[in-house]
């Protein structure tokens, strides 16, 4: 187990450094998330009524969108100098080569978060420091579900020509219900309330994390090795 989780976090350290000298993902993913933001700001003029009610909802969409192109880009750099099968033919396994991925793109996706949560505060004029800690946990549960979900069908995509048009369509619907759980939970305690009323949601991103994460580790080696 030591070995397998030092080969997962070997994986990670690679994407992540890859990423920081380049920063095309995190780049694009900001300034993407950034326009739709101020977008948003501008077409629905936002008031405290409206926010209270559709705060999670909008941050979410955001997110969403803006991960996708972090997500397109988990396998796809692996394509150049036939580097992906060098990694399915080195020691580490495909699970672990999964694993590694994931955890790489769900550091890129917090941070990402974090800087769109800052600026949605800003724009939209909402608080959400009051609940920062449920805050965090929430985000956490439900970018990992996304995580988990996009790594997984970046690997099955990243041989088509049209990966960026098909890894949105087939990820959208897959993220239904762990969405739908994170905008009420975020809607909740963006309006200052507890998750104590919401234990159901937690639950169901908890769920879908567990069994997406198990699936992913079954069933990548079928996917990337056939």
């Amino acid at each position: 187990m030591t070995l397998f989780l030092g080969q997962c976090f070997t994986i990670a350290q690679k994407d992540l450094r890859a990423e920081w000298r380049t920063k095309e993902a995190l780049n694009a993913s900001l300034a993407f998330s950034t326009v739709i933001l101020v977008l948003f700001s501008f077409a629905l003029d936002p008031n405290p009524e409206m926010m209270q009610e559709f705060s999670g909802g909008l941050l979410w969409l955001v997110f969403l969108f803006a991960g996708a192109l972090v997500l397109n880009r988990s396998f796809a750099r692996e394509m150049q100098n036939d580097c992906l099968d060098a990694l399915l033919a080195s020691p580490i396994p495909p699970s672990g080569l999964f694993l590694g991925k994931a955890l790489s793109n769900f550091a890129l996706l917090m941070t990402l978060e974090f800087l769109c949560l800052m600026e949605f505060g800003i724009l939209f004029n909402v608080r959400w420091l009051q609940k920062v800690g449920s805050l965090v946990l929430v985000m956490a549960l439900g970018t990992w579900a996304l995580t988990v979900v996009g790594t997984m069908f970046s690997a099955l995509t990243v041989n088509l020509r049209l990966r960026e048009v098909m890894l949105p369509v087939l990820v959208y619907p897959m993220m239904v219900p762990p969405m739908m759980a994170a905008m009420i939970l975020t809607t909740e305690l963006l309006n200052g309330n507890a998750l104590a009323g919401r234990m159901l949601w937690v639950r169901v991103l908890i769920g879908f994390d567990v069994i997406f994460t198990l699936l992913g580790v079954s069933l990548i080696d079928t996917v990337l090795v056939g």
